[in-house]
């Protein structure tokens, strides 16, 4: 296995050179996989397994998502079936539902796992708090995991494309001796690019953190923060939007996902030079005022690492979702203190900051929540 380098930890990597799609197929070829699930990850895993030649089949109940599944070609009563046949006809069931609709359905798939089977999951979740969800695989078969770094769809278009999407993968339980083989060989035939090796408890709290945190808290902080300060600074929604959101993810993360940030910060010194210096020096003062969110990511972590299961499986005010309003909060207010090296008036002049109806002086941080709720409108649609 391929040994590299990140950040000075050597790790070791699986690669689709030393285990190629050949050799997949042979591990898998007298397997019958069951995709659970057509939802998120369901579509783009059970393509990319039957355009690499895997014997797949899909387990999906009637109703809207079945009818996406006819149309992408799988045939009912014969690669398309309920979900209690598809367990039933299955060597290998790869269970493809969300999180919530895991603990619903467990009832009707665990009977099917009968010795020497695998589970699949791609996300930790359901492992990690069994206790909670009642996920408790039966003790003959073997639980495996490969979690693609991104969305079923961006899957399937890489596949396409003729790239692979990075994985992580996980070994829970290994019965029968083949457990790594039947886990590498689906991570090669998904359509992963590297697969890193992790486990069920690291893979979950990683990724509510990551997903939580860095997507739905700080990037979603900063473009609203920007947005509201470029449209105060006179600008037009149209152009507001255009320099934020736009720019981001049609210019900058392409660049900075094909060529890395230490690149983007060269090409900006070597393109503007001196003129841009008290705007590179700005970018520094910001990182450095950002870093204090690291203080939030790490008890985030902490709380995911002691997740309330009944929140989240219930869509309730989850761990997620006070993830996602605390990054909030640490990033939002810094990100419009300092996009344009300026303070804010009601920070540094008490007196001129709003009342509240209770006729109190609000706080700092209230009165850009407040602020930000009456222009809520223009970032969500922005006014003609």
């Amino acid at each position: 296995m391929a040994q590299l380098n990140f950040g000075g930890v050597t790790e070791t990597v699986v690669i689709r050179d030393e285990f190629p799609l050949e050799k997949a197929r042979e591990v898998l070829k007298d397997e019958t996989i069951a995709v659970i699930g057509y939802g998120v990850q369901g579509p783009g895993q059970s393509l990319n397994l039957r355009d690499n030649g895997f014997n797949v089949i899909v387990g999906q109940r009637p109703g809207k998502t079945y009818e996406k599944a006819v149309a992408d070609g799988w045939v009912p009563g014969e690669t398309l079936f309920g979900i209690e046949e598809a367990c039933q006809k299955a060597t290998i069931v790869m269970c493809l539902l969300s999180d919530a609709a895991v603990m619903s359905v467990w009832p009707t798939i665990k009977p099917y796992l009968t010795q020497g089977k695998a589970l699949y999951f791609s996300h930790g979740f359901a492992i990690t708090w069994s206790d909670r969800t009642g996920v408790v695989p039966p003790t003959d078969i073997d639980v495996i995991m490969v979690a693609p770094k991104g969305s079923g769809t961006s899957l399937r278009t890489m596949f396409l494309e003729g790239r692979g999407l990075n994985s992580s993968y996980a070994i829970y339980q290994d019965v029968t001796g083949k457990a790594y083989e039947r886990t590498i060989a689906l991570g090669i035939g998904i359509g992963s690019g590297y697969l890193f090796e992790t486990t069920f408890q690291r893979e979950a709290t990683s990724d509510l953190t990551g997903e939580r945190g860095s997507l739905m808290g700080a990037i979603q902080g900063l473009l609203l923060a920007q947005y509201e300060v470029l449209r105060e600074n006179g600008h037009s929604p149209s152009e507001a939007f255009n320099e934020t959101v736009e720019e981001l993810t049609q210019s900058l993360m392409p660049l900075f996902a094909k060529n890395g940030m230490d690149w983007m910060y060269l090409r900006v010194l070597f393109s503007i030079g001196r003129i841009f210096k008290s705007y590179c020096s700005f970018s520094l003062v910001l990182i450095i005022r950002l870093k204090r969110i690291r203080n939030v990511i790490s008890a985030v972590m902490a709380a995911a690492q002691a997740i309330p299961m009944r929140a989240m499986a219930a869509k309730e005010n989850s761990i997620g979702n006070n993830i996602t309003v605390r990054i909030l909060a640490e990033i939002y207010p810094i990100a419009r203190i300092w996009i344009f090296r300026r303070k804010s008036k009601e920070k540094r002049n008490p007196a001129k900051r709003p009342k509240s109806p209770a006729g109190k002086r609000q706080s700092y941080f209230q009165a850009i929540k407040d602020r930000r709720e009456r222009r809520r409108e223009y970032f969500i649609r922005p006014p003609v």
